[in-house]
Order: C-alpha cells, then sequence, then structure tokens
C-alpha cells in the first residue's frame, strides 16, 4: 500500500470532506478520488461509500485508518532517528578484545546506559582477525581491533577505522636479580635470547612482533608459550616459566613476582581503532557508541600521532 494514499484516508477520516482533503493537500479531488479507488483495489473491500454529495468510511475503512496511523507514525519515527532528528535506539552489535574490555568499553556502555537507554549494545569478544571477519560479514557493527606499529595489519576495503589511542609496550619478566623495570636495551634483550617466550593462542601478530624485536637484537626467540587470557600469562610470568610482551592496559595492576621493563622504540606501539562498515557509520546508534568508547579511551590511551582527535569516519557534518 503506497504511503500517499494511506496518508489521504487518515485525512479524509479527520477532515471530513473531498474538498477539505484537497485544501489541505493540494491535490485534486478527482485525483484524490483515483487514489482511493486504488486504495480499495490494493487491500480488495470497499472503503468508502457515498452519502448524499459526499463520502463516508466504511468500517473497513476506519479500521484501515486505525492501521495507517501506526504505520505512518512508525515511518516518521524511522526517518527522524536516522536523520539524527530523535533519541537513538537500535541494538548494535560490539566486538572487542579482552584488554580494552575493562578500563575502556565497559565505563563507556555504562555511560552511554544512563545517557542513551534506547541504545542495545551486545559484546562479543575476539581477537583482531575475528573481529574483522565478523565486521566484514555484518555479524558485527562495530569493532575495537589493534594492530602493532611493528606488525602493520591489512583491512579490508569494506571497513573504515578511525584510531582511537595507542600504548606502548612492556616486557614482563620474572622477578629476580637481573629483571629491572628500567627501559629495555638491545644488550638487556639479548640476555633473554636462552628464556621461553610466551605468544598469543589466537593470532600470529605476537609472534611477529617478538621474532622481529628479538632479531633486532640478533636471537630468534625460543615460543613456548601460547596463551590469550592475559591474566594466565601473567601467572606463567610470575612462575618464572617465560617472559612476554603485554601493552601498558593489560599491565596496570601490580603482580607479585612480575617486571615490566618498558620496549619503548624496540616494541613500537599498539595502536587503537574502532572499525565498521563503511556504510555502517551513517547509523546513529554505531556512531553514538562509537562516540561514548572513543570518549573513554581518551582517558586511558595516548594519542603520539594526533589522530584521535579526527572526527568518526563518515559522520563529518552528521549529526551525533
Amino acid at each position: 500500500m503506497d504511503l500517499t494514499r494511506l496518508r489521504l484516508l487518515v485525512e479524509l477520516d479527520r477532515l471530513g470532506t473531498m474538498a477539505a482533503v484537497s485544501e489541505v493537500t493540494g491535490m485534486g479531488t478527482s485525483a484524490i478520488s483515483k487514489h482511493f479507488a486504488v486504495l480499495e483495489r490494493e487491500v480488495g473491500v470497499r472503503l468508502l461509500s457515498p452519502d448524499g454529495r459526499r463520502v463516508r468510511l466504511t468500517p473497513a475503512g476506519h479500521r484501515l485508518v486505525e492501521h495507517a496511523v501506526g504505520i505512518l507514525s512508525r515511518v516518521e519515527a524511522a526517518r527522524a532517528e536516522l536523520a539524527g532528528e530523535s533519541e537513538p535506539v537500535g541494538r548494535v552489535n560490539l566486538v572487542t578484545f579482552v584488554s580494552v574490555a575493562t578500563p575502556i568499553v565497559v565505563p563507556a556502555l555504562g555511560r552511554l546506559a544512563a545517557d542513551h537507554p534506547g541504545v542495545d549494545v551486545r559484546m562479543i569478544e575476539h581477537e583482531p582477525d575475528q573481529a574483522l571477519e565478523l565486521l566484514h560479514t555484518g555479524a558485527a557493527d562495530l569493532g575495537l581491533v589493534y594492530e602493532y606499529s611493528l606488525v602493520l595489519r591489512r583491512f579490508p576495503d569494506t571497513l573504515t577505522l578511525h584510531r582511537i589511542g595507542a600504548e606502548p609496550l612492556l616486557l614482563a619478566q620474572p622477578a629476580g636479580s637481573t629483571a629491572r623495570s628500567r627501559p629495555m636495551t638491545r644488550e638487556r634483550l639479548r640476555e633473554l635470547a636462552d628464556t621461553a617466550w610466551i605468544a598469543n593462542s589466537r593470532g600470529s601478530d605476537e609472534d611477529q612482533l617478538v621474532q622481529r624485536m628479538c632479531a633486532t637484537a640478533g636471537f630468534a626467540p625460543r615460543i613456548r608459550h601460547r596463551i590469550d587470557n592475559l591474566d594466565v600469562v601473567g601467572d606463567v610470568v610470575a612462575a618464572g616459566w617465560g617472559v612476554g610482551v603485554l601493552p601498558r592496559l593489560a599491565a596496570r595492576t601490580r603482580r607479585r613476582g612480575v617486571v615490566h621493563s618498558p620496549l619503548g622504540e624496540l616494541g613500537g606501539l599498539r595502536r587503537v581503532y574502532l572499525v565498521a562498515r563503511s556504510g555502517g557509520w551513517a547509523w546513529r546508534p554505531v556512531r553514538t557508541v562509537a562516540r561514548y568508547v572513543r570518549d573513554a579511551a581518551r582517558e586511558v590511551l595516548a594519542d603520539p600521532d594526533g589522530d584521535a582527535g579526527r572526527p568518526l569516519p563518515g559522520t563529518e557534518g552528521v549529526p551525533g
């Protein structure tokens, strides 16, 4: 059913005569009659009956008006929502990685829920490779992913990124006579040539990072453990079974038996991005969630390259 015809029927019910409908719509009465004739054919029942020189709605016509009022109001609400003229409402599937969940995502979603209760966020935890696949296929609407400055990642052309910050990397070592919390040097790194190393079990980025970093010190690392859970990584290091690279956010809580040495240029940075399908940024709930996540990230992540202050992609000139 055409929305114009439904609007005409609602106006006829409200105003009572074809002439009045013609006056408010600027449409001739003959054209209005033709619209009603088409509408009757579409629904398969009589909607109007003669009443002297006027027409009146049949019981079916009155019932269709009730439906039309609801249909038209929902259409207008959808238009206003998508145009950013009303409170954002909708479900957003947010895929994120574990080390930013507690310091960034949870606070952001708490503030979002208080300010915009109509936005329903569902969290999914994945490493970047799996997160990008979910975003590419549409199984997730918005994502948080990372890349190392020494191990650049190839992002699908269908996705648009916004960097929300970066963090330095630390080397987690068992506490002992040789472990120091001062910045790591190539000479001290070379002393760990025979040490067992820990890498991620769900992605290859850490392997490449460790290999490239150790290569600058003149040795190939012996990767013995593959662990995804960062708390377990800390336990393994504290037990003296290996060393591993951690982002600063993952090392924010002191752990007995573990020493964190800043890697500086040896390890580079871990850059954190908000990612969505290029067309997805136009949907207001996605932009709203992204804005809250970005604001929370500013409280805990550095912005050494200045990119985190730029507008979210695809939102220039679009209401938040």
